[in-house]
């Protein structure tokens, strides 16, 4: 029989899966209850917050009984409200077994794969101080500090464990902390960068409009404003603004694994490579050099910002195209290897049915979300592709979050 909830009932529930989201689920009288903050074996008070046929959703209120999976948060700024590492007081060692746990139920619930290909787990060391590049928030005095979890407010007076080394900067010098001597714009949103000459760039952006993301640059604080990143023997000069894989090893850990996939494969004398959602063309050299020297690269790219400094980079070497991947993908020539790294909304239905309708010989699909990506597979598998390969890479370690990269063959 199934307990009669209503918003605002307290609850106990002991936890027994995790949920993408940093989510844990727990079990009351026949209907799942999904509670934010907790992990497998904790038993917890919660309040009810929404109530459907099915499920429940609820605040977490009290830790009842700790999972063996918790330890002492890690994360200064965390342990005092700030939304930055939501896993600083998981096990650190548990942290991947569990982000691929979460992955293997999106792939199978929403994917709707009945079988998976063993996935592989690796880890992206180091787990602290990995963050080349934060955004940050400003308050009413000025001070630049961590929003809340779920909040406008901010935690100005401890340090977060992911930037790397001198990103924040020490003592006076530091942007963010009791001890900063920084005042910024209040309202206005504080980007740093520590780049691959090791220089540190600090930036104001124009206070965004609800639910946006600013990119307008309104400040230069400190260095030059012009951010230099290399992969290999190339260089890229992008605005603190623009994207980049924030743990400074993602990329080589990502290019390693699309040299090694791609090059598994039989391709004729000049091959023709996809880079979708490419920015700048970052994981270009990795595709060029396993398709060979007689190769063709096209990398289409929505920011033309972006394509821009790819082009300057690569000159005639790359093909730029400018816009959106669904309007650009049937005017592209017959391709022999995709690579697609979409945003955190996926790729959708629609751009991979067209992608397998030109009948790439492999697929490389990057994640940043196990839902999205899931939906996506789901379209690659309803349109001939399947999963010969999965690696979960935790490449924000501390956080729920991770990255997926997956390998489809027809």
């Amino acid at each position: 029989m199934t307990t009669n909830l209503t918003h605002g009932d307290h609850i106990t529930t002991t936890i027994t899966r995790p949920a993408h989201g940093g989510v844990g689920i727990g079990d009351l009288d026949g209907r799942v209850v999904f509670v934010r903050g907790t992990y497998p074996g904790d038993v917890v008070e919660a309040c009810i917050t929404q109530v459907k046929k099915n499920y429940a959703k609820a605040t977490l209120v009290d830790i009842v009984t700790p999972s063996p999976l918790r330890v002492p948060n890690r994360c200064p700024a965390a342990a005092h409200g700030a939304g930055c590492c939501d896993f600083a007081d998981l096990k650190p060692e548990a942290e991947l077994e569990l982000k691929t746990t979460i992955l293997t139920g999106q792939l199978t619930k929403l994917g709707k794969l009945a079988a998976l290909p063993p996935i592989t787990a690796q880890e992206l060391p180091p787990t602290t101080g990995w963050r080349s590049r934060i955004r940050l928030g400003v308050d009413r005095a000025g001070r630049a500090g961590f929003r809340k979890a779920h909040s406008h407010d901010l935690v100005t007076d401890h340090r977060c464990i992911q930037p790397m080394p001198g990103l924040l900067g020490d003592g006076p010098d530091s942007i963010v902390g009791a001890d900063s001597n920084y005042r910024f714009t209040p309202g206005a949103e504080v980007i740093a960068v520590l780049d691959d000459d090791g220089n540190r760039h600090v930036v104001e952006v124009r206070k965004p409009a609800r639910g946006r993301r600013s990119e307008i640059i309104t400040k230069v604080i400190s260095g030059t404003g012009d951010v230099v990143q290399k992969v290999g023997e190339y260089t890229f000069t992008l605005p603190p603004t623009a994207f980049w894989q924030a743990h400074h090893q993602a990329l080589s850990t990502y290019s390693d694994l699309i040299t090694q996939w791609v090059a598994g494969g039989q391709y004729g004398a000049e091959p023709v490579g996809w880079d979708l959602y490419g920015g700048v063309g970052a994981l270009v050299p990795a595709l060029h050099h396993a398709l060979g020297n007689n190769s063709h690269i096209h990398s289409v790219e929505s920011a033309r910002i972006m394509a821009t400094s790819g082009q300057v980079t690569f000159g005639d070497d790359v093909h730029f195209h400018i816009g959106l991947v669904g309007n650009l993908v049937d005017t592209l020539p017959q391709p022999d290897v995709v690579v697609l790294d979409p945003p955190r909304v996926g790729a959708g239905a629609d751009v991979v049915t067209r992608i397998a309708a030109r009948k790439p010989q492999r697929v490389i699909h990057i994640g940043c979300d196990p839902a999205t990506f899931a939906t996506d597979i789901r379209a690659w598998s309803q349109a001939g592709y399947h999963l010969s390969d999965i690696v979960v890479v935790n490449a924000f370690p501390g956080t729920h979050h991770f990255e997926t990269l997956g390998l489809l063959q027809p």
